[in-house]
């Protein structure tokens, strides 16, 4: 057999390449991915990269200046459609030819295009869209195949547009959750801002004009109150560097695992992102085991899915964990993530062999959870917030009336 040379993404999103023998690439193709590994280029051994003929995946031209990107509404849009139109019986490449002419988005009409492309080439579909792993993650491409393999495509692709739709909507509200303590905080801090540039400095006018001994209090907030008046430049200065050195931490693989390790202990908020991610996790697996993918694969899969490195790397260790034998619900116990309630409907749904139909359960009680959640939030930050303005309020009181009931009682003794 032929050697194949190959170019692919692993499950980190790191670009790597190698050789393997096959038959063909489309062979080549099944056993990468099978190694969770996503194609992007096979050609065989020897052949200029710049050739993407029939037998090889090579990638699609991605680099444009202002080309517009391809947006996960696109995609759900698209599953939405190819199934409606499958479901007609419409051959697929007509149907794809159509979606291409229908669509807004000249980046989606130029990904169609070259799906359409590879099709004509003799590609199968789920290859097809494997060379634009930036617009089809490899969760979205593995359903693709198991719908190829079983015939049922038309099934997997509005299981695929659920599966989306629940996706935005979940990221809807977390985003709703974050929303309103992120504009209190926000509003705290211009009010902070205002008091130390334009409140405190006519207070400390008045009482250097005064020749007293000022509390600790007071001469606290007049410094830093200087501070931020003659330094802001430094201020500034010190809040952008801040801001890029979280952001560069935050996109490194341990920063980002911390961070999503953190942003789930945020009080109140952080049950309602962990509780949304264990949803959207739960609502995948359910799908990636109705549709016939082995749970190994589905649990790599998924993990991809979650957007939570914290959650995808205990997912993981469940996914090793059933690699060396043990039962799922172990796995779920050993992850620590899960409520004990969830861990017994695990437990059922292990037991009488439907696993898929408990999990959907599992993301739909998650899910009922998150929009209570958001309904009460206001109701829950409330407090948090009174404690916080109290205590803002009391140090502003302290710090400038003290001075000023000082000098009343001194002119009464005297």
């Amino acid at each position: 057999m032929p050697d194949f040379s190959w170019r692919g993404r692993n499950s980190a999103g790191d670009v790597i390449k190698g050789v393997m023998e096959g038959a063909a690439a489309n062979a080549v193709a099944d056993s990468l991915l099978g190694m969770r590994i996503t194609p992007i280029e096979i050609k065989p051994q020897g052949a200029s990269s710049s050739t993407g003929g029939p037998s090889g995946v090579s990638p699609a031209p991605s680099f444009q200046f202002f080309k517009e990107k391809v947006s996960p509404v696109d995609v759900l849009l698209f599953s939405r459609q190819l199934h409606t139109l499958l479901r007609a019986g419409v051959p697929i490449m007509r149907a794809l030819s159509g979606l291409q002419e229908s669509n807004n988005n000249p980046a989606m009409k130029t990904v169609l295009g070259d799906v359409r492309e590879g099709l004509d080439s003799g590609r199968d579909l789920s290859l097809s869209l494997a060379r634009h792993p930036e617009v089809f993650s490899r969760f979205y491409i593995s359903m693709v195949r198991v719908g190829e393999m079983t015939g049922r495509l038309e099934e997997v692709f509005i299981r695929l547009f659920e599966h989306l739709d629940f996706e935005r909507f979940m990221k809807e509200q977390v985003k709703s959750a974050l929303r309103y303590p992120s504009f209190v905080l926000a509003a705290m801090a211009v009010a902070m801002l205002v008091i130390n540039i334009f409140v405190i400095p006519a207070f400390a006018k008045t009482f250097k004009g005064l020749n007293a001994e000022l509390p600790l209090m007071t001469r606290v907030l007049i410094g830093f109150s200087e501070f931020m008046v003659h330094s802001w430049p430094f201020l500034i200065a010190g809040v952008v560097l801040a801001a890029l050195g979280f952001n560069a931490w935050r996109k490194t693989e341990q920063g980002r695992y911390d961070w999503d390790r953190l942003k789930m202990k945020i009080p109140v908020a952080g049950k309602i992102i962990q509780k949304g991610t264990l949803a959207r996790f739960a609502r995948a697996f359910a799908l990636s085991s109705r549709s016939g993918v082995p749970i190994i694969q589905a649990l790599s899969n998924v993990a991809e899915t979650v957007d939570n490195a914290f959650i995808a790397a205990k997912i993981e260790k469940m996914r090793e964990g059933i690699e060396r034998g043990e039962s799922v619900l172990r796995t779920t116990i050993a992850a620590g993530v899960f409520t004990p309630v969830v861990i017994q409907m695990i437990a059922v749904g292990e037991e009488s062999g439907a696993l898929d139909d408990m999990m959907q359960e599992v993301a739909d009680m998650y899910q009922s959870e998150v929009e209570y959640e958001l309904k009460t939030l206001s109701q829950q930050i409330e407090p948090i917030l009174i404690v916080a303005l109290g205590a803002m309020v009391l140090v502003l009181a302290l710090g400038i009336f003290l001075p000023i009931w000082d000098l009343g009682s001194t002119m009464i003794k005297h």
